[in-house]
């Protein structure tokens, strides 16, 4: 979560434009990937992507054991989900893999620091109350660290950054339909700089 303010959220609906976009990514300073398990291609591109020099990749929307079992086939590094049971927690927790598990309550956070966990995503984050919201649920668990993602924007990151329990923000403005490797890689240098 310190590698880079920012962790793009990729849905990735062909794989064979995985290993370019990874390119373009990391070549603009964002080396942790979370390519989500939402298309069929998801997979072989955790596959494809990890191929490129300096990619972190890990695998996100995460919602079941049976999809962590898949990713961790693929060689995920790390492991994203969009909420938190205990089912999937003891699971990806037991394997001793980076897990940044969905919250959006107080009774989320409560669940996952029982059961060893004080790094979240905080998400939706916009729909959930905004930044607002994430200080108010910060202040009694002092321990939690968070990775805000949905709705993030590139004008918005920086004051989610600017709360020292965020120590990153995911976000999927850096990849927009239709853009050019060479677009990526500029939106990636621009998230890069952005700071903490």
């Amino acid at each position: 979560m310190r590698t880079s303010p920012v962790i793009p959220v990729l849905v990735i609906e062909d794989a064979a434009t995985a290993r370019p976009l990874a390119e373009a990514l990391v070549k603009g300073g964002l080396r942790v990937l979370e390519v989500t398990m939402r298309t069929s291609a998801a997979l072989d591109a955790i596959r494809e992507m990890k191929q490129v020099p300096g990619a972190i990749v890990g695998a996100g929307t995460v919602v079941n054991t049976d999809q962590f079992e898949q990713v961790m086939k693929a060689d995920a590094e790390f492991i994203v989900s969009p909420g938190l049971t205990e089912r999937l927690g003891d699971a990806i927790t037991g394997s001793g893999v980076p897990f940044l598990p969905g919250i959006a309550t107080a009774g989320d956070l409560m669940r996952g620091l029982d059961m060893g966990l004080t790094h979240f995503k905080f998400f939706p984050a916009e729909t959930s109350g905004g930044l607002k919201a994430l200080k108010a649920l910060a202040a009694p668990f002092y321990q939690a660290k968070f990775c805000p993602t949905g709705g993030i924007t590139l004008a918005s990151a920086p004051e989610w950054l600017a709360f020292g329990p965020v120590l990153c923000v995911g976000g999927s403005w850096i990849t927009p339909k239709g853009a050019s490797m060479e677009q990526v890689e500029a939106l990636a240098r621009e998230a890069a700089a952005l700071a903490r």
